[in-house]
């Protein structure tokens, strides 16, 4: 089992986050893969944010889907055409 004490980034007062308890079972390669993974995911998340600033920015000026998408970002996904989808996942 591995410590969460002295690892980097655990500050004071709350120290480490782990309200799900899953590093009581983990042993340290496991903590390391669990951190490697949450770089990676915030990562993620953050370019998914500037492609939605962006996608508010060109509106209607983009070469995808002939401009035919408009209005704000939030409702873009609904006006990609159906056969897009098939073609992603």
């Amino acid at each position: 089992s591995a410590s969460l004490d002295g690892l980097v980034g655990a500050l004071e007062p709350t120290g480490a986050f782990d309200p799900l308890g899953l590093a009581e079972k983990a042993t340290d390669a496991t903590l390391k893969r669990y951190r490697e993974a949450e770089l990676a995911h915030g990562r993620v998340a953050m370019l998914a944010v500037i492609g939605f600033l962006v996608g508010e920015k060109v509106e209607g000026s983009s070469f995808l889907f002939d401009a035919s998408i408009s209005g704000p970002a939030i409702t873009h996904i609904t006006q990609v055409p159906d056969g897009f989808w098939p073609v992603i996942i």
